[in-house]
């Protein structure tokens, strides 16, 4: 069955595949904002230092469990608990499935909030005044259109497989958001205001770098902007051929989706100086306006207060974040779709078309009790799911997975200290991460 599985035909497919997951909405509002708020580059040095101690075992972790089995999570977890309790591996696989369809809801109707404003500058340079509110206003009208056109991109892409869907349009997309992310730094950077941003950004509070938020903080931030926890590695690593270096790809993962997020940070924080040079407000009670607010308030107001050349910085940024969203619903996606491939014998497109109509229900759903469903829905998936998850694939490799565990069986060497290191520290950080973002 391995043999006729699609895959990744080349290590930096998949890399770039991979990355482009990871890299996602977090990494640009939500990684500048915590660097923003918890001391500049001391956060930047301690996310670092957790990357290497959490998140980079975690990815491997994850990774990992797919590798082995060939198979999509509900597969590949059934087997990791086979001489234990399967159902329980199962269980677990089927909770992560439920996750990516519950967060590809939310996604899917943020990330038609990016269309559409990549869409209003050039409404804006037609005339269409009309038009150009109606891309920047909150409505429900505006959902119903965007949400489904980002979930049809998706399915456009998922539709082709593994090697001409996901590989082909990663390694396309990802270069294309990197190019965009250098050259909106390069342009910021010339403006008032800027060089007072990448001072906060990265220079080091070290006064604040014993503080138990910054740390917390860091680890969360590390943690969520890989995108662990969903299983969206695990069908990733699947893909691979039996043979990869999975030590080195995982680093290679690791370092690109860091790299655009301390992009994003010397994007994100001069901009927002900029804007409060420009007499835009950015700090409120001491802390820089963050999520929402800062991406579809701040900048925009930036963007608008810089004349002609605000029309296409804005066009630019937002095309950006489209970007970045549309290589993360392509990972979670695939998910489910793998598993009615695989467990239920569909045909891919068949597969693919239940999949979306799906996440446009529940979608649907939640644009329709926005107010108290949609905060609540990200904070279920965020706070208790993708932490509870890790720790459950740490235990896996760790405790519970034997036969067929390479890493089980090493009782020499740096993979044995590698082993004992994701059996006994990293479930302990894990947890501490999960308690403290839990209890927020």
């Amino acid at each position: 069955m391995a043999q006729l599985r699609d895959g990744f035909q080349s290590r930096i497919g998949f890399v770039l595949a991979a990355a482009g997951a990871a890299v996602g909405l977090g990494n640009i509002w939500g990684f500048p904002t915590q660097a923003a708020n918890h001391g500049g580059g001391a956060f930047l040095l301690v996310y670092f230092i957790v990357i290497f101690l959490l998140a980079l075992p975690a990815l491997y972790t994850e990774l990992y469990l797919g590798h082995q089995a060939q198979s999509n999570p509900v597969n590949a977890l059934r087997q990791a608990w086979q001489e234990k309790a399967p159902k329980v591996g199962a269980a677990a696989g089927y909770l992560g499935l439920s996750g990516a369809i519950v967060m590809l809801s939310f996604y899917s109707i943020v990330a038609g909030w990016m269309l559409a404003y990549s869409l209003e500058p050039i409404s804006r340079a037609m005339g269409f005044e009309q038009i150009s509110a109606f891309l920047q206003g909150d409505s429900t009208a505006r959902n119903l259109i965007f949400t489904p056109l980002m979930l049809l991109l998706t399915a456009s892409i998922i539709l082709k497989g593994v090697k001409s869907g996901i590989e082909a349009w990663s390694r396309r997309l990802m270069p294309m958001l990197l190019l965009l992310l250098v050259a909106l730094i390069a342009y910021i950077a010339t403006l008032d205001g800027a060089a007072e941003g990448f001072s906060a950004y990265l220079k080091p509070d070290f006064a604040k770098i014993t503080d138990p938020d910054l740390i917390i903080a860091a680890m969360g931030q590390a943690f969520f902007s890989l995108s662990l926890g969903v299983g969206c590695m695990m069908i990733y690593g699947s893909y691979l051929k039996p043979n990869e270096n999975l030590p080195k790809l995982t680093f290679s993962v690791a370092a690109l989706d860091t790299g655009v997020a301390f992009l994003a940070g010397l994007l994100i924080i001069p901009a927002v100086f900029v804007a409060q040079h420009n007499g835009v407000q950015v700090f409120q009670d001491g802390k820089l306006i963050g999520e929402g607010r800062l991406i579809f308030a701040v900048l925009p107001e930036l963007f608008s207060s810089m004349g002609a050349i605000g029309l296409w910085v804005g066009l630019t940024f937002f095309v950006l974040m489209s970007i970045a969203s549309l290589t993360s619903t392509i990972s979670s996606t695939e998910i489910p779709v793998s598993f009615l491939v695989e467990n239920h014998g569909l045909q891919r497109k068949t597969a693919t078309w239940w999949v979306t109509v799906v996440i446009m229900v529940v979608a649907t759903t939640i644009i329709f009790n926005f107010d108290w469903l949609f905060g609540l829905v990200i904070t279920l998936f965020t706070q208790y799911q993708l932490p509870l998850m890790g720790l459950f694939y740490f235990i896996t490799v760790g405790w519970m997975w034997k036969r067929g565990n390479q890493l089980r069986s090493e009782s020499k060497g740096k993979h044995y200290w590698f082993a004992q290191y994701v059996r006994f520290v990293c479930p302990v950080l894990m947890s501490a991460v999960f308690l403290n973002v839990a209890v927020k």
